[in-house]
């Protein structure tokens, strides 16, 4: 018996998991029969094509097997890695998986700047079937549409903890009327209810050569967004998303197979949802259509907070460079705005919507990046649950891993048609993520880091032999092993030592959540080292307040500042990135008044 909490987690996961999914509808047919002859057999070859894809991608493939693998019941692609990395024997392939994580960390920036272009614009195109705006031109829709995602990405600064309350309920009323309308529709025509028999899909890939396979990558359209279940697991875990997958489910199939009824009986159907929902009551055509804008908003929004949370990841991880990060909310640690990825996003979105120029165009553009980004998922858990000898679930996680591959091998055939567009978008961020992973680890050898043997022998003599300064100094570090030069220069170089001296370390675990801290054993008088571990979604901002916890009451912060020289292109680019980019102390939120930088000269 599900208690008012668990109702309360599946609803708001109705507004936060299932917008994307949801209002894959508005759009999925009217894609596929603009450019297939909408006969009997056809029709009934794609509703079971669509049924077994929501069946076995996302009902198999991302509710039962991936959503079981997590960390502490967060979820997405760096989790995967993290999962899988240490199981991992061979450098080789931690190396492959690893790059296997970037790119689908990648692919999901492509895929997410597409969702938003496609579904809102798909709606205002329903403008068209009310009379008074029969003759409005595409541009004008495209500027109404644009207008509406400026509005979005624009809010986002704001946050979305007030509003976001209501998305749930919207996306239940959504919910329903497509259940109505589509069972409505289904009652004209019954027999589509044997679409879900596998043979119709069978028989239609078999019969259609080529064309079979092209309507492959616009069949997928009706899965776009199912790999936010497992991504967005960490917001309300596992078991009410799988509860509430289970009647949005139900609903996007009798919604499809209603949708495929009507265009039994009305082949000459273009937009097939909304001159559906037109048909059956013209009155209440105008509040879906609102119904519809307000669903695509809410789809939107949901892609934009998921983008947020895995570049938020990813930056923790050390994948991303450093960007700004504001919290927006004091209660929900998820409540991210990450300025430099918001505007980034909609100057995409926008572009999208004015070189694609209709929702049917973009679709032409749309789930290349989804199966990618599926195709990797598939091929990571295969493997984590081949290495832990769940033969069972790894055999069945290879047979979706295949299905993932067709529908991949299917979007191929979109490249030329508009598919490098997402595929230009996922370079972008792969781009700068090689480019700063492999930077950093080459800065990394090129500062020649102290051994802390060495290091100790310097300190000791000159902590005993010179004059030092009241207070605490506080210096950063990332391996005690290993000192950074900026610390041996401050001591050594130029004579500043504290009477106490306290290395900060600050370590990202491979758990989401979870902050421990605890002072070592002094490594010499006046020295000590304070260890930091955060888990990869907590707060940056916290690191201040647990200094102050600990009764650290420093008077100045060191930190290391590189000048690097270079003459190599991609090291100039790495160089680049690191300075529009904000600091180790400015990402951390550390005191500025106490501030104190040292440089180091780096020659790459």
């Amino acid at each position: 018996m599900l208690n008012r909490s668990d109702l309360s987690k599946i609803l708001k996961s109705l507004g936060l998991v299932f917008g994307d999914i949801g209002t894959s509808p508005i759009y999925t047919l009217t894609v596929i029969f603009l450019l297939l002859e909408p006969t009997k057999v056809n029709i009934m070859g794609v509703l079971s094509l669509i049924f077994w894809t929501l069946l076995l991608l996302v009902t198999v493939g991302y509710t039962w097997l991936t959503m079981s693998l997590s960390r502490r019941g967060e979820g997405g692609t760096i989790v995967l890695m993290e999962i899988l990395n240490p199981m991992l024997k061979s450098g080789r392939k931690v190396a492959f998986f690893t790059l296997m994580t970037y790119i689908g960390v990648s692919l999901l920036v492509g895929d997410g700047v597409i969702t938003p272009a496609i579904s809102i614009l798909s709606a205002v195109e329903g403008l068209k079937l009310i009379p008074a705006f029969s003759g409005i031109s595409q541009g004008v829709l495209i500027a109404i549409a644009a207008v509406i995602a400026i509005v979005l990405f624009s809010f986002q600064s704001k946050g979305t903890e007030k509003v976001a309350v209501f998305f749930g309920p919207v996306m239940l009323v959504w919910f329903g009327a497509l259940l109505i309308t589509g069972v409505a529709a289904v009652a004209d025509h019954p027999e589509v209810l044997l679409a879900v028999n596998p043979y119709y899909a069978i028989e239609f890939v078999a019969t259609h050569g080529v064309v079979g396979f092209f309507v492959l990558s616009e069949v997928i359209l009706c899965a776009t967004g199912g790999e936010a279940l497992y991504a967005d697991m960490g917001h309300f875990g596992r078991a009410p998303i799988i509860r509430a997958w289970s009647m949005v489910f139900f609903v996007l199939i009798f919604s499809y197979l209603g949708q495929g009824a009507f265009l039994m009986g009305h082949t000459e159907a273009k937009n097939i949802l909304f001159e559906m929902v037109y048909s059956q009551a013209a009155l209440l055509y105008i509040p879906f259509l609102i119904l519809s804008l307000m669903a695509t908003v809410i789809a939107s929004q949901a892609m934009i907070s998921g983008m947020f949370s895995v570049m938020y990841q990813a930056i923790t991880t050390r994948i991303l460079p450093l960007l700004k990060v504001d919290y927006t909310s004091d209660e929900m640690r998820s409540q991210i705005y990450i300025q430099t990825v918001n505007w980034f996003l909609l100057v995409c979105v926008l572009i999208a919507m004015f070189v694609f120029k209709s929702s049917g165009h973009m679709a032409a553009a749309y789930g290349l990046a989804v199966t990618g980004s599926m195709t990797v998922t598939g091929i990571m858990i295969t493997t984590i649950f081949f290495i832990r000898k769940n033969y069972f679930k790894s055999g069945i996680a290879a047979v979706v891993t295949v299905a993932d591959i067709m529908f991949l091998s299917s979007n191929m055939l979109k490249i030329p048609h508009g598919g490098f567009w997402s595929l230009l978008i996922a370079s972008i961020p792969f781009l700068v993520i090689i480019v700063y992973t492999k930077g950093g680890r080459k800065m990394y050898k090129a500062i020649k880091p102290v051994p802390i043997q060495d290091f100790l022998v310097q300190y000791n003599e000159r902590y005993h032999t010179a004059s030092k300064i009241d207070g605490t100094g506080l210096f950063f570090i990332r391996d005690i092993k290993f000192i950074p030069p900026y610390i041996a220069k401050t001591m050594f170089v130029n004579n500043i030592i504290y009477k106490e001296n306290i290395f900060i370390s600050v370590n990202i675990t491979d758990h989401p959540f979870g902050i421990k801290w605890q002072f070592r054993d002094s490594l010499a008088d006046g020295l000590q080292v304070f260890d930091i571990r955060m888990g990869y979604m907590e707060s940056a901002a916290d690191i201040d307040k647990i200094l102050t916890s600990a009764g650290i009451e420093e008077n100045v912060i060191f930190y290391g500042v590189e000048d690097i020289m270079t003459d190599n292109l991609i090291w100039k680019f790495y160089s680049l990135i690191r300075k529009v980019t904000p600091s180790f102390v400015q990402f951390y939120r550390l005191p500025a008044e106490k501030l104190h930088g040292v440089v180091t000269r780096i020659n790459l």
